[in-house]
Parts: C-alpha cells; sequence; structure tokens
C-alpha cells in the first residue's frame, strides 16, 4: 500500500453530504428569472450533494440532464461525450468512478464523477501519478448560476485532497470560451491543448491542487466511503 492510499483510507470515512439552500445562490440575469423560476422555484427546498443512489436515482435521469446541460455545447457543433450518450454510456461512466449528484428533492440538478489516474489515456497529464480527474460534470440549465457547479468542484476538491491526490484535472472544449472562462475562476489553469478521438474539436486540459474544504470536513450529515480502488475512466 502506498503512502495515497494509506492516507486516503484513513481520513474516507469523513467526507460528508453538504445541503445549499436555495436563497444563497446568485439571482439570475433578469432576462431568464421568469422561466428558471417557473422550472426551479425559489424556497422550495435546498440542493443536497450526495452520491449517485441506484436504490432511488434514475440513469435515464441522469442522462437526461447531462443532455440538457451539454445542449449549448451540441448547438455550438461541439460532439461531447455528453450531448447525446446513452442510457448505457452514462451507467458506465458513473460506475467507472465516483458519481456524485446534486439533487433537489426527487429531481437531479447537477453531477460529476470523479476518478483516479488513467495511465491508459491519450492525455499525458492523465497519465500523471498522483492525479484525479473529473468528468461527466454538468449541471442543468435551469439551475445554473446558483452555486451549484462550484459547489461540486468544492467537493471534489475535498474528495482528491484527502485522498493524497496532488493535482485535480479535467478537460474542456477549447472554443467553448464560457466554460474556460468559469474553470479559471474556479482557479483551474490550462496546461495543455489535446484532440481526443471521435472528437471534432480540440479539448483545453485544466489542473489544479485540490485543497480540502474546512467547511466539507464540518458538513452535519456525513457519508462512509467506500474502499474499493476505482478503475481508469472509460
Amino acid at each position: 500500500m502506498n503512502s495515497r492510499q494509506a492516507h486516503g483510507e484513513r481520513t474516507q470515512p469523513m467526507l460528508a453530504a453538504a445541503r445549499l439552500k436555495e436563497c444563497m445562490y446568485k439571482q439570475h440575469p433578469a432576462a431568464t428569472a421568469a422561466a428558471r423560476s417557473e422550472a426551479a422555484p425559489r424556497g422550495a427546498g435546498s440542493v443536497t450533494l450526495r452520491r449517485f443512489d441506484a436504490a432511488r436515482d434514475s440513469y435515464p435521469q441522469l442522462t437526461a440532464m447531462l443532455h440538457r446541460a451539454f445542449a449549448r455545447l451540441g448547438m455550438m457543433g461541439l460532439n461531447c461525450l455528453c450531448v447525446d450518450q446513452t442510457e448505457a454510456a452514462t451507467r458506465e461512466r458513473a460506475r467507472g468512478g465516483d458519481c456524485f449528484v446534486a439533487a433537489c428533492g426527487g429531481e437531479l440538478v447537477g453531477t460529476m464523477t470523479l476518478y483516479a489516474r488513467d495511465a491508459a489515456s491519450a492525455c499525458e497529464h492523465y497519465r500523471v501519478e498522483n492525479l484525479a480527474t473529473l468528468r461527466q460534470f454538468g449541471v442543468d440549465p435551469a439551475w445554473q448560476s446558483r452555486g451549484i457547479g462550484t459547489s461540486l468542484i468544492a467537493l471534489a476538491e475535498h474528495w482528491a485532497a484527502i485522498r493524497g491526490y496532488a493535482q485535480l484535472a479535467l478537460d474542456t472544449p477549447y472554443p467553448a470560451q464560457h466554460l474556460l472562462e468559469f474553470y479559471r475562476g474556479q482557479g483551474f489553469r490550462i496546461i495543455d491543448v489535446v484532440r481526443f478521438e471521435g472528437r471534432g474539436y480540440d479539448s483545453a486540459i485544466l489542473s489544479k491542487p485540490p485543497v480540502a474544504g474546512r467547511t466539507l470536513a464540518n458538513w452535519s450529515r456525513r457519508l462512509e466511503l467506500p474502499t474499493p480502488t476505482i478503475p481508469r475512466a472509460a
């Protein structure tokens, strides 16, 4: 057992589920406030960050939410996996890592899947030791600009940091400048540009050292973390 695994096993039992009150989220632009309020009424409850639970969550619902989250990229002509991937693909990718969701009541409004180092990746950075990756990440458009994506990234950083990973990396279409701006705002920096097989665009590879969040460590509701080795991403 290496030091990273030992560190992870000591700290794993203390990761928590976050409850984010909607009243704390940023207001939507005036032009879309009415439509988004109807889709996701304020004051209707709270958003919880937790692991995907196949006993109560639905892969079809998760897939449909990802399709909505990536629809803007599809309209830009960017054939990202999540634009139109099948339910089977969503399931395989979620099971291949550690899948988390943002949920409000029974509705899934955001998601991400975290992976260990991918030794077989075409991306050189993804093959680096002590590196975790964040993939299949999206927030339903009706719930964007409310801090959910930022909170998911904070959870991803915490997840990586308590396991001893030195870097948290992700990729996004290089032409999607709005996403590059968002990730830079979260502290990521571009370290490479890669054309993945089957993609019709260049992908920016972004990375940052993860930081364990004090607020995450103090969440009142906690999850027990399993200890199996997480396989590489599909």
